[in-house]
């Protein structure tokens, strides 16, 4: 029965691009690339999913303070990924001027790709310190709270790569 199934082409492997999904969905004027969907919809589960939670009885947290979290950490992961990125990988990134001022323009091109796990790992840190110190609200239970929607941003990161 194998040997019927290896016969008619069962073992070989299908590609992403067999499938058409190789840079991502081009609306004409603008691509939208996997990786930057994988973000958003990993942002947005996150933020459903923390609200949801947050009315329970004893939560640590209001609505409010939920909304500065992910406006912050959305904040955190691109820049800090970006920033890690540049800093772990690519140094050359804040000294290569291609223009006038101060501002390396290579450095904020996120369509040309290079985000560090490590670098938005930082940024999420900061963001959650910096909405929790601001908010008077325990750092550790914040840290609950944005934890529970990790796992699904990490797997739609990893589908997307």
């Amino acid at each position: 029965m194998l040997s019927l199934l290896a016969a008619t082409g069962a073992a070989d492997p299908i590609y992403w691009a067999d499938l058409g999904f190789t840079e991502g969905i081009d609306l004409g004027f603008f691509t939208l690339r996997f990786y930057s969907l994988a973000y958003l919809l990993g942002v947005l589960f996150a933020y459903w999913h923390v609200t949801k939670m947050i009315k329970q009885p004893g939560a640590p947290m209001a609505q409010r303070h939920v909304d500065d979290l992910f406006f912050y950490c959305t904040l955190g992961v691109i820049l800090g990924g970006r920033l890690g990125y540049a800093a772990f990988y690519r140094p050359e990134l804040f000294t290569s001027f291609s223009g006038e001022g101060f501002v390396s323009w290579d450095l904020l091109r996120l369509w040309d790709g290079g985000m560090s796990f490590h670098g938005g790992l930082l940024g999420v840190m900061v963001a959650m310190m910096w909405v929790s110190w601001r908010g008077k609200l325990s750092f550790l239970r914040v840290t609950d709270y944005v934890s529970v929607g990790v796992p699904m941003g990490m797997m739609l990161g990893r589908l997307a790569n």
